[in-house]
């Protein structure tokens, strides 16, 4: 199993604990792994939640913007991984 670069966190929202998520690279859809990955940021989760614009969405694709709730804080400029 490999990881593929899909994106990146623009932003982390603490308070519900959502990673805003802009897709470079690929695609991604609920029920992907993916790695976050950065100085101080390194795990991975399944995705089970994921929004556009407040609303749930089962995919996003390459070049938008996605909300993705995550088990771990992550940070601006963390890298994410689809694990593949």
């Amino acid at each position: 199993m490999g990881d593929e670069r899909i994106g990146s966190v623009i932003k982390f929202f603490d308070k519900n604990s959502v990673a805003a998520v802009k897709l470079e690279f690929g695609d991604l859809a609920v029920g992907d792994t993916i790695h976050i990955k950065g100085n101080d940021t390194d795990f991975k989760q399944k995705v089970e939640v994921m929004e556009f614009d407040h609303k749930p969405v089962e995919k996003a694709s390459r070049g938008q913007f996605t909300g993705i709730k995550l088990s771990k804080p992550a940070k601006p400029f963390d890298l994410v991984f689809k694990v593949t």
